[in-house]
């Protein structure tokens, strides 16, 4: 069985979700979103996800995690903002030992919906489809909730490659 953390990056708000998977069985665990204090600098927000994603970690024990790629924004100091963000989660993650697989959104909404460019509410009701236990309402808790189920999907495929392979 594989414990799954997936991350929606934000320095504002950054979405969190965990799944177990066993062969094609994907359960809900737990989801939320930390939330760092806007008037605070950007070393003390950072320091917030990760103590939260420390906590989350040492309290769930998730086997691996997924985090969303950086896209790149029109406004060039959101897209930093989201870059510094990102840069503390994977930092978080590799101080809590776990491997990190990177999607980009338009392929965890293929994953999720079967389109790239589905809508924010699109991902959201199918996730709560997959995860029938799911009664998060976030929808960034929801968005890593669905980077969690892609991360599993395409793992099942790697497998499935390595195994023809061997």
């Amino acid at each position: 069985m594989a414990r799954i953390l997936g991350v929606d990056p934000g320095l504002g708000t950054t979405g969190w979700g965990i799944i177990d998977q066993q062969d094609n069985c994907l359960r809900y665990v737990a989801s939320g979103h930390i939330t760092t204090a806007r008037q605070g600098t950007l070393s003390e927000r950072l320091y917030t996800i990760h103590q939260e994603l420390e906590r989350i970690t040492a309290a769930y024990k998730p086997s691996q995690a997924a985090v969303e790629e950086t896209f790149v924004n029109v406004n060039a100091a959101s897209t930093l903002k989201l870059g510094n963000a990102r840069g503390a989660i994977l930092l978080s993650l590799a101080v809590a030992g776990l491997p990190v697989a990177e999607y980009a959104a338009t392929l965890v909404k293929k994953s999720i919906v079967g389109v790239g460019r589905a809508e924010k509410g699109q991902v959201g009701m199918m996730v709560k489809t997959l995860l029938p236990a799911c009664d998060e309402r976030s929808t960034d808790a929801l968005d890593a909730l669905a980077i969690a189920i892609c991360h599993a999907n395409h793992a099942k495929v790697r497998t499935l490659v390595e195994q023809a392979a061997s």
